[in-house]
């Protein structure tokens, strides 16, 4: 294992084990734990100076949103981004979120509107400083004002489901520079859409957003094998 400065950020309102999670979810996100490489839990625990009981349970969690893979008589690694994996989510998030800005569409109230258009600007300012954890964040978060507005639980548990296995291709997506005022655009034309509930437009920006994505990611990917 390579010796990464892994810290963990205290929570007091939240358990170890949450901390713990939390810690190495976002370095294997920012890529201070790199695809492949295996995580061995009596030296993690020692440099998180906490026992092994949380380490094992993060990596139990992190397996189940797809980052980390257990391998038979070898232990935990973290998961590679595979092309396959890649399309296998946004298969399903496609038809999700088209489902989502449907429903959006017809649904949200003004409130929402705005709330979406602030959520943008916020996009925005992310975009401009280059930070690129808090333009995942601002991204995320401009998609979950568009889930809340489809008033349908049902859909928003299920998008929140699924929310984990993307964050790491939203991240990847928005690592590339050249698509970041793309990103913004695409932004844009679902939020004018929504403004004039014109569901149809809404649903092909949309398609077109993720289309992009999943066009840009897999080949980075191409480019790193």
């Amino acid at each position: 294992m390579k010796d990464h400065d892994l810290r963990v950020n205290m929570n007091e309102y939240l358990p170890l084990r949450d901390v713990v999670f939390n810690t190495l979810r976002q370095a294997i996100l920012k890529g201070e734990l790199e695809p492949g490489e295996r995580l061995m839990e009596i030296q993690l625990a020692e440099r998180l100076g906490v026992s092994r009981t949380p380490i094992r349970e993060a990596i139990r969690k992190l397996e189940l949103e797809g980052l980390v893979l257990m391998i038979p008589r070898k232990g935990a690694e973290v998961a590679k981004i595979s092309e396959k994996s890649l399309r296998d989510v946004l298969e399903v998030r496609r038809s999700l979120e088209e489902l989502a800005i449907e429903l959006a569409c017809q649904r949200m109230t003004e409130e929402e509107v705005e709330e979406l258009e602030k959520a943008q600007n916020a996009f925005g300012e992310a975009v401009a400083c280059k930070d690129v954890m808090l333009m995942a964040e601002t991204d995320e978060a401009y998609h979950d004002i568009i889930y809340r507005g489809t008033c349908n639980s049902r859909l928003m548990q299920i998008l929140n489901n699924l929310r984990e296995q993307m964050y790491r291709y939203r991240l990847e997506y928005i690592k590339d520079a050249d698509k970041r005022q793309i990103l913004l655009i695409e932004h844009e034309h679902i939020l004018k859409a929504i403004k004039a509930r014109h569901v149809a437009e809404a649903k092909a920006a949309m398609r077109e957003h993720i289309d992009n994505q999943e066009i840009t990611v897999s080949r980075n990917l191409k480019e790193k094998e």
